[in-house]
């Protein structure tokens, strides 16, 4: 028996060996673009996964239960299980394992691959109750010649043995596990699955908190290995139900059973038959194997879906491993669809989704060519672009709302919120000091919640977060200073800017000038972006300057003082107008506080008179400890500590956490750091203007007529601003589902302006930074994942209800003062660090500028590392640090002005580059110009037929080249 055993294995391995070379012909023969060899195996599988199905293959959780012997009693045990990772249960029988990768022996699988060629094979069976599924594998295995009908009794009678699962928790349990329910009566730690041939699921079954990890349509997979004293030979049995089936106590979860394997064999070979059981569960997970399992028509299907799966494995060497060494699973698991795309006839010919070369460490899917240019085209038509945004964004105006209420949208709400007045009264006091405070800290309220409100209403993209911006500060310093040197009325000529600039943006919406951003590619976009990250970075830390008492010397205490002097009682009297208001006369000015002694005109004479409060490291303890605590706490939910739940809560309300702790810090200590000053009452800052700013009498007609100038500076501001943010919030890494509407933005941006202005209110625009913050508070991912799978990012909760609230909250905001009061500024700019900081996670440009400090041995495995040459890359980083510099120097003078010039000046240095690099380098470093896309498009249409033969025959074609976002 040994040497026939022997012998099948060695025809397995050759007849494999021999499959596997024809199969190595799809890799090796790549220079041809006729028909590409395939092994008979895959031509198989070809055609059973090129079927026509609709309804996609369900998630099969295995379970793999072995025979155990108490004497003459048996009952199956529960030993592992698999819903994409495998966990065992451990030696102790207490606990399962880490879910780890499945590492299989070469040998189990072609012991597998026998199993199935020899053993029964039943493909639809009609069965729907353990007893009955087992008389019918007996049956065929008597039927075929493989057993006796002598042993049909003894064999059911092992098969329909009770199932003992592992469902209790360890009765040492972690904190984390404290207050759980158990499944189990506590006085054992397994429990028994009392009636195992019932229809319905059992109590243990349905209390078990697993379910969760299992997606709602899953089915089980049930592997059954064991050994027995009155076999001679392996009984083996491959079962497929035609409808899945509840079978009682078989599986630990109450999930229907489609699939069967069973394995009974002679004692002694324990170990091989269960290394056996676990090849055939970790196939039944395998993605592709499962499409075969449920479409095979034969035997022959599934062992050629057997040998596909050998073809893919990689062996490692005994030698140079340790084999008890559990591998973790990856943090992003590798899709199949390549594997599919090969072998499906409804996938073969179509081009595979490219790689993002130009994403951060990992390989990334870029969207169909066709995808964004759908949603972003010239339509030629009067407002033709207005019409389409707006069309695709109405049959979402009721999910807008309804996917707002979730807690996650009060962290939002509350850490935006936050950032939005920060911003609104850091900008509105220099824009106090820049305009003599025709605009200030009230107007700035006031301005951010109209505008913000009005934006996120009806705006495209609700998700974008109006704020002021730098340029448009410059802007209106300039403005103010050349209406104060000419005698013009500032508000009057901005109202006029406004007006002109409103109807430019119109201009640009109606005859769909948005359409130019296609040739914003990730080179303009990436510039943008860093810069203003490092502004806010940069804000952030200037903002944290305060005065330290450098002269002061502990030894010299004893000599420092200050004192009152009274001073000339007549002077004081006549001079300051204290007269008859003030009894100065019998005043003890030596016991007079330093306000008191300044107020009664009292001089002040000592060395410590000037003396200030030592803050610094206060503040920055207060600054560093709220941006360290909210990076901390934001990594928390991928800790080991606590359960999921309570690691996301903590996560998204890690913004809010750290401010409150730094808040309580600073009452606690109780220094005088400054706090955050809001306006108490509702008035404009300015005594001598009102809410309403009137068009016409103060300046000359002229003026109406020649601010259309300035206005087009304005409007290129605010278009390069707000569509390059929009660009950014729309990427496909954000996986939008509800489209952009990049003219119905602009639409509203320009209306804006025009309200704003005849309120006399700053003008607003996309604010890049807080919208990405917006974003990155708002993104959701999968809550019932695998054991050992990475929670998978499933987009974004796109909706309008966070950003209504930010900004209603902006202009309730001075009946919040008393509340207010009591945040330190400190905290505040730690949160404005926090935001420059995580807005540039994620950029291409800044992970390869560190790859300059980087020695080659210790480079990332970028994916365009693998396809352009180092010195490129290089070449390529340069160009956008000196480009990023010089609209540094620029924001940081009285230049600022033409700062929306070089945003485009930036398109024209892209366009240019193609001079310098090959279209190869561009496409992995950045995206391909759309003419570029075109003309490469209309040359290959000729070739049409064997490229795409050549494209589903490609091995390596998870490195493609990726294709322009805007294409």
């Amino acid at each position: 028996e040994q040497h026939t055993h022997k012998h099948t294995c060695t025809h397995t391995l050759h007849t494999f060996t021999h499959t596997h070379f024809l199969s190595s012909n799809r890799s090796t023969d790549m220079g041809s673009e006729s028909e590409i060899p395939l092994s008979p195996a895959a031509e198989r599988l070809r055609y059973i996964l090129g079927e026509d199905d609709d309804l996609p293959t369900p998630t099969l959780f295995t379970e793999m239960d072995t025979l155990q012997h108490d004497g003459d009693d048996m009952e199956w045990k529960e030993s592992a299980r698999w819903v994409k990772f495998e966990e065992k249960v451990e030696e102790g029988g207490e606990r399962w394992s880490k879910p780890h990768v499945s590492t299989l022996t070469l040998h189990s699988l072609f012991e597998l691959r026998t199993c199935i060629q020899t053993g029964s094979v039943l493909l639809d069976l009609e069965g729907y109750s353990l007893p009955e599924i087992v008389d019918d594998i007996v049956d065929r295995q008597v039927a075929d010649g493989l057993i006796g009908p002598e042993l049909r009794e003894k064999v059911s009678f092992v098969l329909l043995r009770k199932h003992r699962h592992q469902h209790k928790k360890p009765m040492h349990r972690s904190l984390a596990d404290m207050g759980k329910s158990n499944n189990c009566p506590a006085n054992h730690a397994q429990s028994r699955s009392m009636n195992d041939i019932s229809d319905t699921p059992s109590t243990d079954q349905l209390k078990n908190k697993f379910m969760k990890k299992i997606p709602r349509d899953a089915e089980a997979s049930n592997v059954l290995i064991g050994e027995v004293d009155f076999l001679d030979k392996p009984f083996v049995a491959f079962v497929r139900l035609a409808q899945a089936t509840t079978l009682g106590g078989l599986t630990e979860v109450p999930v229907p059973t489609r699939f069967l394997f069973v394995l009974l064999g002679p004692h002694g070979k324990g170990k091989s038959y269960n290394e056996i059981g676990r090849a055939i569960a970790t196939l039944m997970v395998d993605d592709l194997f499962s499409d075969v399992a449920y479409k095979a028509r034969d035997r022959d299907d599934l062992i050629a879906g057997i040998d596909e799966f050998l073809d893919e494995v990689i062996v490692l060497p005994p030698g140079e491993w340790d084999p008890k060494i559990r591998i973790e699973p990856p943090k992003k698991v590798p899709s199949a669809d390549m594997r599919k795309s090969v072998l499906n006839l409804n996938e073969l010919g179509q081009v595979n989704g490219a790689v993002g070369g130009a994403g951060g460490g990992e390989d990334e899917e870029m969207p169909a060519p066709h995808e964004l240019g759908e949603e972003l085209q010239f339509t030629g038509r009067f407002c033709g672009g207005l019409w389409l945004d707006i069309k695709r964004k109405v049959p979402w105006i009721l999910s807008d709302f309804s996917q707002g209420f979730h807690i996650q949208s009060i962290s939002a709400v509350l850490f935006i919120y936050l950032g939005c007045i920060t911003n609104a009264i850091t900008f509105g006091g220099l824009l106090g000091d820049a305009t003599d405070n025709y605009q200030g800290v009230m107007e700035s309220f006031l301005g951010t919640a109209l505008a913000g409100t009005v934006f996120c209403l009806l705006g495209g993209q609700p998700l974008i977060i109006l704020s002021s911006t730098g340029p448009i500060l410059i802007f209106e310093k300039l403005l103010y200073e050349f209406c104060k040197s000419n005698t013009i009325d500032y508000m009057e000529l901005r109202l006029w800017i406004g007006l002109h600039s409103c109807l430019q943006c119109l201009i640009l919406v109606a005859t769909d000038a948005s359409y130019i951003i296609k040739y914003i590619t990730r080179f303009t976009e990436e510039g943008f972006s860093s810069l203003i990250s490092f502004i806010f970075i940069s804000d952030a830390i200037k903002k944290m300057y305060y005065p330290i008492n450098r002269g002061f010397k502990p030894d010299y205490v004893t000599s420092y003082k200050c004192e009152c002097i009274a001073p000339d009682q007549v002077r004081i009297l006549h001079k300051s107008g204290l007269y008859g208001r003030y009894n100065i006369t019998g005043l003890d000015w030596s016991q007079l506080s330093k306000k008191e002694c300044v107020k009664y005109g009292g001089a002040l004479l000592g060395n410590t008179c000037k003396y200030v409060p030592d803050l610094a490291l206060m503040s920055f303890i207060l600054f560093f400890g709220t941006y360290s605590m909210t990076v901390s706490l934001k990594k928390f939910k991928t800790s080991r500590y606590f359960p999921t739940m309570l690691r996301k809560l903590i996560s998204d309300f890690s913004i809010f956490m750290s401010i409150m702790t730094f808040v309580g810090l600073d009452m606690l200590v109780g220094l005088d750091t400054p706090k955050l000053i809001v306006p108490t009452e509702f008035k404009p800052t300015r005594p001598d203007r009102g809410w309403l700013v009137m068009p016409f009498g103060k300046n000359p007609w002229w003026v109406y007529v020649a601010s259309a100038v300035p206005a087009l500076l304005v409007t290129i501001l605010i278009f390069m601003d707000q569509q390059i943010s929009a660009v950014i919030v729309n990427r496909k890494e954000n996986k939008l589902k509800k489209g952009c509407g990049y003219h119905l933005d602009l639409f509203w941006v320009g209306i804006l302006m025009a309200v704003c202005s005849f309120l006399g209110l700053p003008w607003y625009v996309a604010a890049t930074v807080i919208s990405i913050a917006h974003i990155d508070s708002l993104k959701m991912e999968s809550e019932s994942s695998a054991p050992g799978e990475q929670p998978q990012f499933l987009g974004v909760r796109e909706q309008r209800l966070t950003g209504i609230l930010v900004f209603v909250l902006n202009g309730v905001s001075i009946f919040l003062a008393p509340v207010l009061q009591y945040i330190p500024m400190p905290v505040l700019y730690g949160v404005f660090l926090y935001m420059g900081v995580a807005s540039l996670a994620g950029i291409q440009f800044w992970e390869r500028i560190k790859l300059y400090l980087m020695p080659a041995k210790h480079q990332p495995d970028f994916s365009f590392l693998r396809h352009v040459p180092l010195r490129r890359v290089h070449l390529f980083t340069l160009v956008q640090i000196i480009c990023l510099a010089v609209l540094w120097i620029l924001k940081s003078t009285v230049a600022a002005i033409i700062f929306p010039v070089m945003i485009l000046g930036l398109m024209v240095v892209r366009k240019m580059m193609d001079l310098i690099f090959s279209q190869h380098d561009l496409a992995w470093l950045d995206d391909i110009l759309p003419e570029k896309d075109k003309k490469k498009e209309k040359g290959g249409k000729k070739k049409k037929d064997n490229k795409k033969t050549k494209a589903a025959a490609e091995t390596e074609s998870d490195e493609e080249p990726p294709v322009s976002d805007w294409e």
